[in-house]
């Protein structure tokens, strides 16, 4: 199991929503966070004073897929849905997942991220 993590501009969280619902990527955790990388945030004058805003809010989706096939599919889609070819854009991170449990069933590892039953026949 993998967890994939992107973050990327607060503007394109409907973008990558869409194109993780496209690719059949269920079980997304959203956060809206804050954040700085080479862009470095910007210099906004408040008052007459230049007020460095190096913390830019960003949005970061969480996701756990079954193997590297399924990361790789997730990354190109949220890629595809977040670049806009500027500073800024974001990144997606990779993590190995030692375990997962669905609280409500006990199921455990695989069968713990795949869709349950009621959510296999639509119901979301």
């Amino acid at each position: 199991m993998i967890k994939v993590e992107a973050i990327v501009r607060e503007e394109r969280l409907e973008d990558v929503k869409e194109a993780l619902r496209e690719i059949d990527v269920r079980g997304i955790t959203v956060s809206q966070v804050m954040g700085c990388g080479t862009q470095l945030g910007y210099t906004h004058v408040v008052r007459g004073s230049k007020v460095s805003m190096n913390m830019l809010p960003k949005v970061k989706f969480e996701i756990v897929v079954s193997n590297e096939d399924w990361a790789q599919r997730a990354t190109n889609a949220i890629v595809k849905a977040a670049r806009t070819g500027e500073p800024g854009d974001g990144k997606v991170f990779w993590y190995p997942v030692a375990r997962a449990v669905r609280i409500r069933t006990g199921e455990r590892d695989m069968e713990a991220i795949t869709p349950a039953p009621s959510q296999a026949e639509g119901e979301l």
